[in-house]
């Protein structure tokens, strides 16, 4: 955030974390049919680089960059910076399917088309498990059929919930969908697998991952000898 002033690092860490929810919050209601799956800041001595993570770029983009000029200039007059010191930047998510922001937003227009509850959330498990997820989790909560509301929860694969691999490994999303008969409430969980390259998973694997390695060929034994005295050694013979 653009602060000229010295301020304490308590205070710095709060305004950080403030613009990057208001930021957040902005871009996932401007850009939710774009496929908005998350932000990232870059603060450089010259200029603030916001990169948007989005499924249609090219939507993002706009018409001749259009759409991108548009939101840089809301940003900039928001949170007061200066000219030419924020720049905007739409980058494609690569695997859609392990991304929970994605999905939790197909969910919520599959939903709002109209479609059933119990059909629209194997339709995301799936989808999530062929794209090399290690689990996945979904839950629907609220007036889905009848007057009284409940939850319905969908799992798949391997879930875990506790300790810091959650926090490595587990991709969480909210979303609440405005429906006639009133909110419906979507949570997604994906679990993603490890990945030594970090591309499509933390490098980090499981604490508890045990690797089995091959068993190391066996040398032959040497044959046996006789050794006398006076002679000099001879091989037995078999």
């Amino acid at each position: 955030m653009s602060l000229t002033a010295n301020i304490s690092k308590k205070r710095k860490f709060v305004a950080d974390g403030v613009f990057y929810a208001e930021l957040n919050e902005f871009l996932q209601r401007e850009l939710s049919v774009e496929g908005y799956s998350g932000v990232e800041v870059r603060v450089t001595p010259a200029r603030t680089e916001i990169i948007i993570r989005a499924t249609k770029t090219q939507d993002v983009l706009g018409e001749k960059g259009r759409r991108i000029r548009e939101l840089t200039s809301i940003v900039q007059k928001r949170f007061n910076f200066a000219e030419n010191t924020v720049e905007l930047y739409a980058e494609k998510v690569s695997n859609r399917g392990l991304s929970a922001v994605a999905q939790a937003e197909s969910l919520k227009y599959k939903l709002l088309a109209g479609l059933a509850v119990r059909r629209a959330c194997y339709s995301v498990i799936r989808l999530v498990m062929e794209s090399g997820a290690k689990g996945v989790e979904v839950v629907v909560s609220g007036k889905l059929r009848a007057a009284r509301a409940k939850a319905m929860k969908f799992t798949d694969g391997f879930m875990i919930h506790s300790g810091q691999p959650a926090k490595d490994y587990i991709d969480y999303a909210v979303r609440h969908v405005l429906l006639r008969q009133g909110v419906l409430g979507v949570k997604v969980k994906i679990m993603q697998d490890w990945d030594p390259t970090g591309k499509n998973g933390p490098s980090k694997p499981l604490p508890d991952l045990v690797t089995i390695l091959e068993p190391k060929d066996d040398e032959p034994l040497p044959a046996p000898v006789t050794v006398s005295a006076n002679a000099a050694p001879v091989e037995a013979q078999e």
